[in-house]
């Protein structure tokens, strides 16, 4: 059910990207073997910063997932509510203005 807060309670599905991660890893990792093989230096440059990208990409997926709950919630944890600061017109951050 939608209730209108979701792009500000959004979850990523951090195991699915992992996943993900972690073929494309192996797919970029196979191309740069394969492309350095066939004598295509240019591909095999490019699936190595695809590499780099990914690792990366990975390395933190992992982070966050050994991080707990506040990167992870499980179906137990509720959404978290968005920051609402009710202000009113004319009132900037250092308060009312005279």
């Amino acid at each position: 059910m939608r209730t209108g807060n979701e792009p500000a309670t959004a979850r990523s599905p951090l195991r699915l990207r992992c996943g993900l991660a972690a073929w494309g890893l192996a797919w970029a990792v196979t191309g740069t073997v394969l492309f350095a093989i066939t004598h295509h230096p240019g591909w095999a440059i490019a699936c190595g910063v695809l590499i780099a990208v990914t690792a990366v990409d990975l390395s933190l997926v992992i982070r966050h997932i050994r991080q707990g709950p506040h990167y992870q919630p499980g179906r137990d944890v509720p959404p978290y509510r968005p920051v609402s600061e009710r202000r009113e017109p004319g009132e900037g951050r250092r308060g009312p203005q005279p």
